[in-house]
């Protein structure tokens, strides 16, 4: 878990953790409480590296082994 959280951190990741922590002060300046749910989307993102990367949402092919 540890490992997980403090490697491969990336361009991506940072971006939405800049998005989240800009989410979470909107929220609180405009007391519009609703932003906080997708702050804590792209917060979630961010810290357990999920979501989408550049090569789009597809789950990766397994591979057949040849008998």
């Amino acid at each position: 878990m540890k490992q997980l959280l403090l490697s491969n951190w990336h361009a991506m990741r940072f971006i939405r953790l800049a998005f989240a922590l800009f989410l979470f002060f909107q929220a609180f300046e405009t007391q519009e409480w609703f932003l906080v749910a997708f702050g804590t989307f792209f917060l979630i993102q961010a810290i357990f590296n999920t979501g989408c990367g550049a090569n789009g949402c597809q789950i990766p092919k397994k591979k057949v082994k040849d008998y």
